[in-house]
Formats: structure tokens, C-alpha cells, sequence
């Protein structure tokens, strides 16, 4: 699966962006689509999911009321709508299709994730 995520950029801290993301081909309905970010030398942070089958969705406390994820299925696209963006949401933000819940977490169960995209906020 190919993935082709856009929208990044740098923006001051209050601002908004939003995120999409393509994929190649729809995925199995019993995964999620989803956003995660990551900054150097950290681990890959999960950040937002919506699952194919119903349209359930999920986030992470740190976004939860300032990010929506949203889907369009006939394009097999995904969107994240950031606002009230902190310097703390700066990172890189990939998204992937076939994200599973599992050991209190999500994770990509295939490991698919594609190049992301950079989101920059300046206090």
C-alpha cells in the first residue's frame, strides 16, 4: 500500500492545518486509518484513528477537542483538522491504514506508514 500524505507546514501557535492523507488502496475493514507523529529520537506517537467498518474514532489526550479526523472512503483518503496548534504538536505526522488496538495501544500491523508530513508551530 501506498500512502501520500500532505498539508504540513510551520504555523504560529494558535493556528490551524489540516493533514491528508491517500491511500493506494482501501484496507481490510478490520483496521483503523490513522495518524501518528514523531520526533527525533522519539517514539512514533499515536495521535488520531477512524475505522474503516463504522466510522469510530479515536484520539490521544493530547489532541482530544483541538484535532478531528475525518474519512472519505470512495478516495480512500483520511484528513486530520489541527487547530489551537501548541509548539509541543510540532513533529512529523504519518499516517497508516491498518492500524490495529491491541496492548493498550494502537499500532500498524504492517508497518506502512509512508513518508509523512512535517507540521512546525513557533510560539
Amino acid at each position: 500500500v501506498q500512502l501520500q500524505a500532505s498539508g504540513g507546514g510551520s504555523v504560529q501557535a494558535g493556528g490551524s492545518l489540516r493533514l491528508s492523507c491517500v491511500a493506494s488502496e482501501r484496507t481490510s475493514d478490520t483496521y483503523a486509518m490513522g495518524w501518528f507523529r514523531q520526533v527525533p529520537r522519539e517514539e512514533r506517537e499515536f495521535v488520531a484513528a477512524i475505522k474503516w467498518s463504522d466510522g469510530s474514532i479515536y484520539y490521544s489526550d493530547a489532541v482530544k477537542g483541538r484535532f478531528i479526523v475525518s474519512r472519505d472512503n470512495a478516495q480512500n483518503t483520511i484528513y486530520l483538522q489541527m487547530t489551537s496548534l501548541k509548539p509541543e504538536d510540532t513533529a512529523r505526522y504519518y499516517c497508516a491504514p491498518d492500524l490495529l488496538w491491541g496492548y493498550g495501544t494502537w499500532y500498524s500491523d504492517n508497518d506502512w506508514w509512508g513518508q509523512g508530513t512535517q507540521v512546525t508551530v513557533s510560539s
